[in-house]
């Protein structure tokens, strides 16, 4: 473990479009083999579709849908007495983005090909599944959160 004092947080810059740190959280986690400019490209596209098929700033669409992903609870392993307990804990703020980013990339990812051709639809399609409260991201929370629920009996074992 580093012992060199606190670790320093690093701010996302500012999104030059919209001016939001969501965005440029989600254009560098979507960022393939280094490629930004495509990644930036596609996640603009994506903004776009949202803005043509809802009517609205997709700005406030992606918060609404990063609310319904982002965890409040979750499990984390801790050993004792030689067993390894699934321990449920509160998710920091910073984190909870993290995660939340992560499932809207995956789950975007793993949509078919067959119904949609670009990344951008891929995107826009999970983004606003997700504010309506659907789609595999969301869906992908409420199972974290049940396993945690579920294992509320070790949270004796928070230190």
């Amino acid at each position: 473990m580093a012992r060199k004092g606190q670790i320093k947080i690093k701010v996302a810059d500012v999104d030059p479009i919209y001016g939001s740190r969501l965005v440029t959280k989600l254009i560098n986690r979507s960022m393939k083999d280094g490629k930004k400019s495509v990644s930036r490209r596609e996640v603009y596209e994506a903004m776009e579709l949202i803005r043509e098929k809802a009517g609205e700033d997709p700005v406030i669409i992606f918060d609404r849908a990063m609310e319904n992903i982002k965890p409040t609870m979750e499990v984390r392993p801790r050993r004792v007495g030689g067993a390894a307990y699934q321990v449920p804990q509160q998710v920091r703020g910073p984190r909870r983005e993290s995660l939340g980013i992560r499932w809207l990339v995956a789950a975007a990812n793993s949509k078919s090909n067959t119904e949609f051709h670009t990344y951008a639809e891929k995107l826009a399609s999970e983004i606003m599944d997700a504010a309506k409260g659907e789609g595999v991201s969301v869906k992908k929370r409420t199972d974290v959160e049940k396993v945690a629920e579920a294992n509320k009996a070790f949270s004796h074992f928070r230190w």
